[in-house]
């Protein structure tokens, strides 16, 4: 059996968050933009499970981390004008 592919809605659901791309929008808005010194796994509005788990990813360069580095960029990236 074929795992389904990582994205941000999987991501999300595995965060145990809203993971529709409406909800994605709405919670990166909420957040944006993070301090250019806040790692992802480090921001405030993470649980200690969740900020856990993405730093575990990133650390280890896991399956998810490519999906973790995209929410990264999402949540720091300056918006165009």
């Amino acid at each position: 059996m074929e795992l389904p592919n990582k994205d941000l809605g999987t991501l999300f659901e595995q965060l145990g968050l809203a993971s529709d791309p409406a909800s994605i929008d709405t919670f990166i808005a909420k957040h944006y933009p993070l301090a250019d010194d806040v790692k992802v796994s480090e921001a405030p509005f993470w649980n200690q499970a969740q900020a856990a788990f993405l730093k575990e990813e990133l650390l280890e360069d896991a399956e998810w981390a490519p999906v973790v580095d995209e929410l990264n960029v999402r949540l720091h990236e300056n918006k165009p004008a």
